[in-house]
This record gives C-alpha cells, structure tokens and sequence, in this order.
C-alpha cells in the first residue's frame, strides 16, 4: 500500500499529517508576515527613487529566504533544531538560545493555529481536491490576516494570486460553478467598492482600503457569489464584537482604524466551511 493510498483510506492518518504540515507551514507564515511588508517597502522606496531619478540605494539580499532567520538583538543565527515549531520555543522557554531575549509568544500561536486550522480542513474535507485547495486558501488567509493587523495591508502578492487558484480550482467545480465563481468574484470586488465611494462621498472619509475590494473579491471566487451576503453580513458582527473588544482592552478612542481584512478572511472561511449549514439553519428558525 502506497501513501496515498493510505492517507485515502485513513482519515486520522490524514488529519495528523495535515495538522504536522500546517505546523511547518505556520513557521514559515511567520517569515512571510515578517518580512513580505518589508520587502515591498524596498521595493517601493527603490521605484521611487527610479522615478525621482535618484541614485541606486545599495542594499542587502532580503527576501523570504535570505537572510538566514536570527535573533534581532544579538544576531545570532537560528539553527534548525531551534526552529522546531512548538517544540523548540518551549524547549528554549521562550528565549534567545544566546542572549537570552524574549521570544514572541505569537511565533509559536501561528504555529499552532495554522496546524489546527489545517488540520480540521483535512478532517471536514477528507482526503480529496477541495482539502489540498483549502489548505492553501487557510494558509494565505492567515498570513494576510496577520499583516493586515500589523501594518494594515492586504499584499497583492497574496490576494491576486489566490484569486486566480480560486477560479481554477472552479473550473474543476470544487466550491462553485464557474460562472458563479467568476460572477463572485465581480459582485465581491464592485460591493465594497460601492459602498466605499458612498461612505466617502457622505462623509469625506475612506472608510476601507482597496484591499478589501480584492480581498472580498477572492473570496467570491472561491465560494460563489452565494457566499458573499454571508460573507459579509458574518464580518460585519464580528468586526463589530471583536473591534469594540479590542478598543477596550487597548483603550483607544472610538475613531482608531481597525483593520477589516482579518474579519473577512475569518467570516469568507467560515462561510466556505459551513455556509450551506448556516442558511439553512436560519431559514428553519424564520420559519417559527
């Protein structure tokens, strides 16, 4: 019996690998929200200076591979046994091999997330194509949440390209039609953007960026457009709950930006999993 035979016909095998992958995946989501913003800030302030005309800034090799991972206080190199996810932030307790730093206790809470979240798809889906296509959906979700939560940025670098797989994998019919697809991912786009001009025509203010147009707008490709009422109606209320719990916990005033990014990608991925259920279970109750 081969492996993929095995993980066909054994689920708990499957979710276990699926759990110890979105592990390792985690800790290389934490590159990525590290240092993606990074490098498009180089990238910007290098065309910039094309533009100006300005000399070349030299700079140093930095991407999602280069420099090797180290500790920003010391320098020290992380070697790979320290870069177990879980294991070895436990093992060092939390800090620097070296100096003795503070490791952030977020490091390792994407690490397990991610390995949960990928390992409660592999179990909803079962070994199939919609569950290797959702793992990657949860993965880039993760990584864009985080970012825009730090730097209030959804990267092209991360939607467009998911996007695109959303409407290949519904060529193949895995979430939607096609034309549903296609049409979720135009009615996702044009329904932020509307309402964007509205609030900003009303109020002189820009209530969101243009990456929720796009953001939404892959979401629509994934599902449908009949995931999007659901969709947003779910990251309205959870924007407004968690939004109103963080302002208090951070004690900042009424008209702090909160990114929205994070409560679509959390209210597109429930309604992805679960969204039949959802109406379905509200229509039964409208009915009483």
């Amino acid at each position: 019996m081969d492996l993929v035979t095995f993980l066909a016909s054994n689920t708990l095998a499957f979710v276990l690998c699926a759990l110890v992958l979105g592990l390792l995946v985690g800790s290389f989501l934490n590159v990525v929200i590290h240092r993606l913003p990074i490098m498009m800030q180089r990238d910007w302030r290098a065309q910039a200076r094309e533009f100006l005309e300005l000399p070349v800034e030299p700079t140093a090799t930095f991407n999602l591979i280069l420099p090797n991972s180290h500790c920003p206080q010391c320098d020290h190199e992380i070697r790979p046994w320290e870069n177990i996810p879980l294991v070895s932030w436990l093992a060092l307790r939390g800090k620097c091999s070296s100096c003795r730093t503070p490791i952030s206790s977020r490091y390792p809470l994407v690490e397990l997330l991610c390995g949960l979240l990928s390992g409660y798809v592999a179990w909803h889906f079962g070994f199939s194509w919609q569950a290797g296509a959702m793992l990657l959906l949860t993965w880039g979700l993760l990584a864009m949440s985080m970012i825009d939560v730090d730097h209030q940025l959804l990267p092209d670098s991360l939607v467009l390209p998911l996007l695109w797989l959303g409407l290949i994998a519904n060529h193949f019919g895995l979430f939607a039609p096609l034309p549903d697809a296609v049409w979720g991912a135009v009615a996702g786009y044009l329904s932020l953007w509307s309402v964007y001009w509205l609030f900003k025509l009303v109020t002189g203010k820009e209530g969101m960026g243009y990456g929720d147009f796009k953001l939404l707008a892959m979401l629509g490709a994934w599902g449908g457009w009949q995931v999007l009422p659901l969709t947003i109606l779910l990251s309205s209320v959870v924007g407004a709950v968690l939004g109103t719990i963080m302002l208090r916990m951070q004690k900042a005033d009424s008209g702090a930006t909160i990114p929205f990014g994070p409560y679509l990608a959390i209210a597109g991925w429930v309604a992805l999993l679960w969204g039949d259920e959802i109406t379905s279970a509200y229509l039964l109750f409208a009915r009483f």
